[in-house]
């Protein structure tokens, strides 16, 4: 048996981690970058926008259509990303 923890063994801000980290590439490609603040019980997840994301008109859009929605696609428990 496997010492390696299979996927429903990592914890919400873990899995939360992971998908931040493979968006992070495009959102750094414009010059900004995201920082995974929390994740609380209810499934908010609470993000810092950084760089030019911080200061950018389209970042609602970046912050709803890109993070959140690939977020709660892909980590179930996950209601709402909110950027603090």
């Amino acid at each position: 048996m496997s010492d390696a923890p299979d996927a429903t063994e990592k914890t919400v801000k873990e899995r939360v981690e992971e998908i931040i980290n493979r968006i992070r590439p495009m959102i750094q490609a414009d010059g900004g970058d995201v920082e995974l603040v929390d994740v609380d019980d209810k499934g908010v997840v609470q993000v810092r926008l950084q760089g030019a994301c911080a200061s950018c008109p389209m970042s609602s859009m970046t912050l709803k259509m890109g993070i959140e929605r690939n977020l709660k696609e892909l980590v179930p428990e996950v209601s709402e990303v909110v950027n603090v």
